[in-house]
């Protein structure tokens, strides 16, 4: 047995040993740090959980990292290496790129003579690594240190190729990075170039905007219809109870973005707290960005239970973006699967089981849960309460029915949760869309893979004041315009990826969504007539088409109301229904969103405009379980 202390770090402990090693739970007890009983327990625990013994006293509480680290140490005659105070040398960390170090989760530390030391959490699992490094002169030799610690000496090490990663993983032909100023310029001449034209010309100007109007009109209406009829007629499907208990459990990695959140920190840990999914398979990322002084601040004010950990993303270059961070979080998350929260969120406590338990039983193909996303703050004002109710309609209602069809379905940016080895194939996120989680939705969809919508609820906090709800509202059309710009660079390739009704439903949803907020004002000029007033498309248009409109505008709102109506009863808040037709009133204001967009489109596309949160009380929130077994939660019934 060879006994080794390199630099006084630590005990001089054998590093190789003969003969049959304790278990960890032993070693753990004769530590004094547990006793036989909470060994027994966490040995039953383990039965269902897919996670080391160590994690599972941790998420327990019955032992520290430390205490799990020492006994690991004693168990393989190893030593702890102290990679913060001598970090990894840069030609060690060279002897193999960055993703066989990340992979492994370890990091080659020390060259003493003959022997390479390399630091690993796992040393069962270190063969593995000594096989990848067979072609070294050195002997390899295990070390141990805390999965934590090698993540960070991998960040540190690795920051600038890992951020230039980050920045660049989506593939290219599905990504916006490529449009640059001088890229930009000519479709904004020749968009330009076409007003004036139209402006010359005002007879087919106005003949143009009216059709274009009342197309986007129809192509919405008709998806809202196809959804809500899906939705009202579900296919009954019996689906086998119990599959849950039949599979270890999986770990789950959740990453939840923060920037500037100075008042969410808190709350946002003590909602996580709520959660009931086994601590030992949990995997909370909190990603902040390195320039981020305000949340850094208001997290060392707060304790962090050991299932959740901060990630840092280096400051390099001018694109500071939810995907980017979310990128560059991707390589340091641990579990199957991957779920993203917002920072404000509220998920319910029971979300990760639901979540598992339908991944459980979903087809291979289906790759993405899609949560139920609705609002905490619905009594704040009247527009917190239409913010709840499009919210409701669409989540409830709509998206449960457009999943059924088999249709695209355009992700929300918070409670969707990955099969993560498909989301690495995926490319992860484009980095440069403000969007990112409705461009994902496509490109999923394109590379054949289906999304289905989990029946489990995440609450958030209503945008309730005017100039950031303008300001929100504007980066999603705006992201929905690159997102669109971007697949339909090649229609025909798109349609290939998709098929004919995917591929409608593509264009129904974004131009539709887009083009009812650009070109309402063409059809608020209707409603002149009704006030006796002259309408300037009685010079252009047949009365019969007039009259016709009438028609088409009186059944989308009745559909609006519908929708809205529906929702809000499925969710549980009824008192919002006298609120509903009231919605007419809430849209006109994105109609400045739309503008602004626009704008930013041309010439700042990539500027994420933040949505400050934190700024609204939690109110009580609906009993989700009691609503489904009322039977008001059709996405129940399957997607």
């Amino acid at each position: 047995m060879v006994e080794l202390n390199f630099l006084g770090h630590g005990p001089a402990t054998p590093v190789s040993g003969i003969g049959p090693r304790k278990p960890l739970g032993t070693c753990l007890i004769d530590l004094g740090v547990i006793t036989p009983a909470q060994l027994d327990h966490a040995l039953k625990l383990q039965e269902r959980q897919n996670a080391p013994l160590g994690e599972i006293l941790v998420g327990e509480h019955m032992v520290s990292r430390s205490d799990v680290l020492l006994a690991l140490g004693q168990q393989h005659g190893l030593q702890i290496a102290d990679l913060e105070n001598t970090p990894p040398p840069a030609d060690l960390c060279a002897l193999r790129p960055m993703q066989f170090w990340l992979t492994y989760n370890a990091i080659p530390w020390l060259r003493v003579g003959p022997v390479l030391l390399v630091a690993t959490a796992y040393p069962d699992r270190f063969d593995e690594i000594r096989s990848g490094l067979a072609d070294c002169a050195q002997t390899v030799l295990p070390v141990l240190a805390a999965p934590d610690d090698i993540d960070q000496a991998i960040a540190r090490h690795y920051a600038k190729p890992l951020a230039e990663a980050a920045e660049t993983r989506a593939p290219l032909s599905q990504s916006c990075r490529s449009w640059t100023a001088s890229s930009r310029l000519l479709p904004t001449l020749l968009a330009l170039s076409a007003l004036v034209g139209l402006g010359l010309q005002p007879n087919v100007g106005l003949s143009l905007l009216f059709w274009a109007a009342v197309s986007t009109l129809i192509l919405f209406l008709i998806l809202r219809l196809a959804g809500l009829i899906s939705y009202l007629f579900p296919k009954k499907a019996e689906k086998p109870g119990g599959l849950l208990a039949q599979h270890r459990l999986p770990c789950v990695s959740i990453l939840v973005p923060l920037h500037k959140e100075r008042e969410i920190a808190g709350a946002l840990i003590q909602r996580l707290k709520r959660l009931t999914y086994p601590k030992a398979l949990l995997d909370v990322i909190l990603v902040l960005e390195e320039h981020d002084d305000v949340t850094r601040s208001a997290l060392a004010q707060t304790t962090l239970p050991s299932w959740i950990r901060t990630l840092e993303v280096p400051d390099l270059g001018n694109l500071t973006t939810k995907p980017r961070a979310m990128n560059y979080a991707l390589d340091f998350c641990r579990g199957e699967i991957l779920g993203v929260w917002d920072a404000e969120d509220a998920p319910l406590p029971d979300q990760i089981e639901t979540v598992v338990e339908q991944f459980v039983r979903a087809p291979d193909d289906v790759v993405c849960l899609q949560g139920v996303l609705d609002y905490y703050n619905p009594r704040t004002n009247w527009r917190s309460r239409c913010f709840t109710i499009e919210y409701s309609g669409w989540f409830r209602v709509i998206l449960p029915g457009i999943a059924r069809l088999g249709l695209v379905v355009p992700l929300g940016g918070t409670t969707f949760f990955f099969r993560r080895d498909k989301l690495l194939e995926l490319g992860g996120w484009d980095a440069h869309n403000v969007t990112e989680d409705a461009d994902l939705g496509v490109r999923l969809s394109r590379a054949g893979y289906r999304t289905e919508i989990v029946n489990t609820a995440t609450y958030e906090e209503a945008n309730f004041r005017a100039w950031p709800w303008v300001k929100q509202r504007s980066r999603w059309l705006k992201g929905f315009m690159v997102t669109y710009l971007v697949h339909m660079r090649s229609p025909l390739a798109l349609l290939r990826d998709l098929g004919l009704w995917r591929f409608l439903g593509v264009q129904a949803f974004f131009l539709g969504t887009v083009g009812q907020f650009l070109l309402a004002p063409v059809l608020w000029v209707f409603w002149l007539t009704f006030l006796g007033m002259t309408n300037p498309f009685e010079a252009v248009l047949a009365p019969q088409i007039l009259h016709a409109c009438v028609y088409l505008f009186l059944t989308a709102e009745a559909a609006n109301i519908l929708v809205g109506g529906l929702g809000v009863v499925a969710g549980g808040r009824r008192f919002l229904l006298p609120w509903v037709p009231t919605m007419a009133l809430y849209y006109p204001l994105g109609v400045a969103a739309a503008y602004k967009a626009l704008w930013e489109l041309a010439v700042r596309p990539f500027f994420w405009d933040k949505t400050q949160h934190g700024q609204a009380s939690e109110e009580a929130q609906p009993d989700e379980a009691a609503i489904s077994r009322a039977g008001l939660h059709p996405a129940s019934a399957g997607s």
